[in-house]
C-alpha cells in the first residue's frame, strides 16, 4: 500500500497527496516539539497538533463524501463537540468536574478553539479507520453499517483519548481535573462523556449518509491508507513521550494524590502500541485484503474472458 500511496492517478490527484504527506510531517514535527520544551511556544505546538489534521480530514474527505458532505461532518462535530464540552465545563456532566487552563490558546466560551476543533481532525481519522475495517469504500451507506461504524468509530477516538489525556492533564495542565480520579489522575465518567459526545456526533454524520448515500464517491484502498498512516503516526508520537526528560518526575492531581511521569507516559505508550496500534493494524490489513481480493477478481474475470475467446 505505501507504494501506491506514492503513485497517484492524476495530476490534480498528485498534489493533494503532496499536501497530504506534507500535512503528516507537520503533525510528527508537532510531537518532537512536545519533548522539547521552550523550544517554541506551546500554543504553537498544540496548533500544529490540531491543525494539520483537520486540514487532512477536509481534503481527504472530500474525495470520499464531496465537499457537502465534508462540511456536513465539520459542522456536526464542532457543534456538538462544543455544545457538550461547554457543558461539561459548566456542570461537570458527562465528563466530570475539569476546568481549561490558558495553555491551549483563545476560547469559545469555556472551551479553547482549538480543542473543539479536535474533533475533526483526529475525529476523522477515527471515523475513518472504522469504516475501513467494517468494509468501506462502498458505494452506499447503509444496513447495519449505520449503526456499527459509529459505534467502532467511537472506540477508536476513544483510544486515542486514553492515550492522550493523562498526559495533556495531569503532567502538561491543559486541562485540570478538579477532583482527579483513577487513571493517572482522570477521572472514568471523562471517558463515558467522551465516548458519549463522539458517537452521537458520528451516529448524526451516519444518518445524513444514509440518506444521502449517492454522494459517496467510491475509491481504492491507496487512499484510505492515509488515513490509515495518520492514525500509526498519532499513536507513534505517544512514544516520543517515554524518552527521559529533565524537570519534575512525580505531579500530584488536585485530589493530592501523587503520580509518577513515567508511569504515566509508559501507560499511554503501552495504549498507543497496543490499542490505537491494533486499530490501525487492522484497518492496515483489511485495506491490504481488499486489494488482494480486487486482484484475484480481476484475474477470475480475465481467465473466463480468455476461456471463450472474447
Amino acid at each position: 500500500m505505501i507504494e501506491k500511496l506514492a503513485n497517484p492517478t492524476s495530476e490534480s490527484q498528485a498534489r493533494t497527496n503532496i499536501l497530504l504527506w506534507v500535512l503528516m510531517l507537520a503533525y510528527a514535527v508537532s510531537r518532537v516539539f512536545q519533548v522539547l520544551p521552550n523550544t517554541v511556544p506551546m500554543t504553537i505546538v498544540v496548533a500544529l497538533h490540531v491543525l494539520p489534521p483537520a486540514i487532512f480530514a477536509l481534503f481527504h474527505g472530500a474525495a470520499r463524501y464531496r465537499c457537502r458532505g465534508m462540511l456536513a461532518f465539520c459542522a456536526l462535530g464542532l457543534v456538538v463537540g462544543n455544545t457538550i464540552e461547554n457543558i461539561g465545563v459548566a456542570t461537570g456532566i458527562p465528563f466530570g468536574r475539569y476546568y481549561v487552563t490558558d495553555l491551549m490558546g483563545p476560547k469559545l466560551f469555556h472551551v479553547p478553539i482549538l480543542l473543539g476543533m479536535a474533533y475533526l481532525g483526529m475525529g476523522y481519522l477515527s471515523w475513518t479507520l472504522a469504516d475501513v475495517i467494517l468494509g468501506g469504500g462502498q458505494k452506499t451507506f447503509t444496513g447495519l453499517r449505520v449503526i456499527t461504524v459509529p459505534v467502532l468509530a467511537g472506540c477508536v477516538m476513544l483510544s486515542w483519548d486514553l492515550a492522550m489525556d493523562p498526559v495533556w492533564s495531569t503532567v502538561m495542565h491543559a486541562w485540570i481535573w478538579s477532583q482527579g480520579g483513577a487513571y493517572f489522575g482522570v477521572p472514568l465518567s471523562n471517558f463515558a462523556g467522551w465516548y458519549i459526545t463522539v458517537y452521537i456526533f458520528y451516529q448524526l454524520f451516519a444518518v445524513y449518509l444514509r440518506h444521502g448515500s449517492a454522494t459517496l464517491e467510491p475509491l481504492p484502498s491507496s487512499h484510505f491508507g492515509f488515513a490509515v498512516l495518520f492514525y500509526a503516526i498519532s499513536a507513534a508520537g505517544n512514544l516520543i513521550l517515554v524518552i527521559p526528560q529533565s524537570g519534575v518526575s512525580v505531579v500530584s492531581d488536585p485530589a493530592g494524590t501523587q503520580w509518577k511521569v513515567s508511569h504515566i507516559v509508559g501507560a499511554c505508550a503501552l495504549i498507543s502500541i497496543f490499542i490505537m496500534g491494533g486499530f490501525a493494524l487492522l484497518a492496515w490489513t483489511k485495506s491490504a485484503n481488499r486489494d488482494r481480493a480486487r486482484s484475484i477478481k480481476g484475474l477470475y474475470h480475465r481467465a473466463i474472458l480468455t476461456f471463450c475467446g472474447l
